[in-house]
């Protein structure tokens, strides 16, 4: 299955002393700025928090406040191999699948990957449409912002400014938990549902089978593997030093967004608890609009604002895994922020083109907008598994990893999620299929 590589390998993870530090301050940034941050609140898309505050209008607290939690504890096992392989090999996922599968499945897994992401990066234009819609900004200024966040930040010359923009949006992610807070929710019930996963949801199977399936693809997708891995190469990330910092700032970006993402779903559950007909949001704008009614202006105004960050940050994490698997599939191809359009116009290529197709797209009159925003995390779920499996092979590949192989927890645990993230997937194809044949024959 392996293919011979010039590649200089270091499995063995040498140990490289850390420089002294110049502040606190400065060793509190390399632990909360990283690709494992930024995949992890990247993650808390627009779709996602969507789709979070319609379980929280749907269902109220209770069996999905610790699922959240749950979904986000497997993305961390997850990505914590995806980081632990780019820093062994200095290679990102798409370059690895080319040289340790073939060039067949390399370009399988780089334009499936290309495909979701257009959809994905549709959905969070129209999110960011959607929030700025609240304030009353027509689509066009939405999507021109778009477009403008993208080639601003693409166009910076160096990753690292790159990820300070990234960084900048991500901590308005927080302004869910705000929200939530002027929620007033009980304490009792989130320590009761956190505890005890009750109460269950009452719903019909099919569509309860598509909830879940729903919030597993906003936690755990394939272009965080392609994200995270690429841009901990692009980072320059290597040596035992950096792996530990590297896994506390994925833990710490799988905490923040998990509570983040039960802020959206507890924010929302007044809804639930008033019996507001969720056929009104429809439109999206309506759970902004509606807790403004309930909680008052502001509560309203910091969940569009949150609306906006969601989208955006996804939209420059998404288009950059993009660019990067792009890069990494044609030999020669520079994929790196470092590098300028003329170095790497590729790269920038399709990191800016990406979003500039999603927001033509958006500006279509009579595009089923929310149909796509609430699609996109199901896609995201169905085409996880085979992504997984590549994971694991790779993370248990000893020729490519050497000692940093995944031990005995890690591939319970990732085997686990892969068959977790299979049946969910497996369940959403059934139940889309369900309810196609009893609308059919109704």
């Amino acid at each position: 299955m392996s293919q011979t590589s010039s590649m200089p390998y270091a499995p063995s993870l040498p140990y490289t002393p850390a420089a002294p530090s110049r502040s606190r301050a400065a060793n509190w940034a390399k632990l909360l700025i990283g690709p494992g941050m930024l995949a992890m609140l990247g993650e808390n898309d627009g779709p996602s928090m969507l789709s979070y505050a319609a379980t929280g209008a749907s269902y109220g607290i209770g069996f999905f406040l610790p699922f959240i939690l749950v979904t986000f504890a497997a993305a961390y096992v997850i990505q914590e191999m995806a980081m632990r392989i780019a820093l062994v090999t200095g290679r990102g996922y798409g370059a690895l699948m080319f040289q340790r599968f073939g060039q067949g499945w390399g370009w399988i897994s780089a334009i499936d990957l290309l495909g979701t992401n257009l959809v994905t990066i549709l959905a969070e234009v129209i999110a960011i449409r959607i929030g700025m819609g609240f304030f009353g900004i027509p689509a066009w200024g939405a999507v021109l912002c778009a477009v403008a966040l993208i080639v601003c930040s693409s166009l910076t010359g160096r990753y690292a400014r790159w990820e300070a923009v990234c960084a900048g949006l991500a901590i308005f992610n927080l302004l869910f938990i705000v929200v939530a807070v002027l929620a007033h929710p009980s304490m009792r019930e989130i320590a009761l549902a956190t505890a005890t996963w009750s109460p269950l949801p009452q719903s019909g199977v099919a569509q309860l089978l598509l909830v879940i399936a729903s919030n597993v693809g906003a936690t755990v997708t394939p272009w965080m593997l392609f994200f995270q891995q690429s841009a901990s190469v692009d980072k320059q990330l290597s040596g035992a030093q950096a792996l530990r910092q590297s896994r506390i700032n994925t833990m710490l970006g799988a905490i923040v967004a998990a509570v983040a993402g039960c802020g959206a779903l507890v924010a929302a559950s007044p809804l639930f608890i008033h019996h507001i007909d969720m056929a009104a949001f429809q439109n999206g704008a309506g759970f902004a609009q509606a807790l403004s009614m309930l909680l008052g202006r502001p509560a309203g105004t910091l969940f569009a604002l949150g609306l906006i960050e969601a989208g955006a940050v996804a939209m420059l994490t998404i288009s950059a895994s993009s660019a990067y698997a792009a890069g990494e599939s044609i030999r020669g191809c520079v994929a790196s922020f470092d590098a300028g359009p003329a170095s790497a116009p590729l790269f920038h290529g399709i990191n800016i083109g990406m979003v500039v197709i999603a927001g033509g797209i958006v500006l279509i009159p009579g595009v089923p907008l929310m149909a796509i925003v609430l699609n996109a995390n199901l896609l995201a779920t169905i085409l996880m598994p085979a992504a997984l499996v590549f994971l694991l092979l790779m993370a248990n590949d000893r020729e490519l990893m050497g000692d940093q192989v995944n031990g005995r927890m890690a591939n319970i645990l990732g085997m686990g999620i892969t068959i977790g993230v299979t049946v969910a997937a497996t369940a959403c194809v059934l139940a889309s299929s369900w309810q196609s044949a009893s609308h059919w024959l109704a």
